[in-house]
Parts: structure tokens; sequence; C-alpha cells
């Protein structure tokens, strides 16, 4: 887990899990955790999904965005978030 984006909107933590930790047999799965700290939601990226998210972010750190304009990338993938938070 890396904690890769915290602004006062959002947060987002990338999830790698080792194949060899879990099954030799499987592909190594992670993914992308977005947080919409006002909403109050979250949603968990993996595959597909979560590549073009990475993506995305990659050619978006080349231009020195502000937070407002990563907020603003980070948004369009939070629209899709359904679980709500839960603090354990």
């Amino acid at each position: 887990m890396l904690m890769l984006y915290n602004s006062d909107h959002f947060a987002v933590v990338q999830f790698d899990t080792a194949a060899d930790a879990v099954d030799a047999d499987v592909p190594a799965r992670g993914g992308y955790e977005i947080v919409d700290k006002f909403a109050r939601k979250e949603i968990f990226l993996d595959g597909e999904l979560a590549l073009q998210f990475k993506a995305g972010v990659d050619a978006l750190i080349q231009t020195q965005p502000s937070e407002e304009e990563i907020d603003a990338y980070i948004a369009r993938y939070g629209a899709m978030a359904q679980q709500p938070v839960i603090l354990h």
C-alpha cells in the first residue's frame, strides 16, 4: 500500500499484490483506491481501468499540473464511486 496523492478533496492509494505472495499461478494484481472525502465515497480501480487511470496520471504529471487540475482528473473516476467510506 502506497499513498500516492492526498488533497483536501481526494486521497489515492496504490495497492500491489505480489503473485508469489498469494498464488504462483495467479498473476499479480493491484489497483488504486480513490476516496472522495467530501462525498464520503470510495472506488477501487483494477484491471484495464487502473491502467487507464495510471496512463492519464502519467500524462498529466508531465504538464506540472496544479492541485486543482489533479483533483479535476481524479474527480472523473471518483464520480463512479458507490461504496460509502466506513471508518473502523
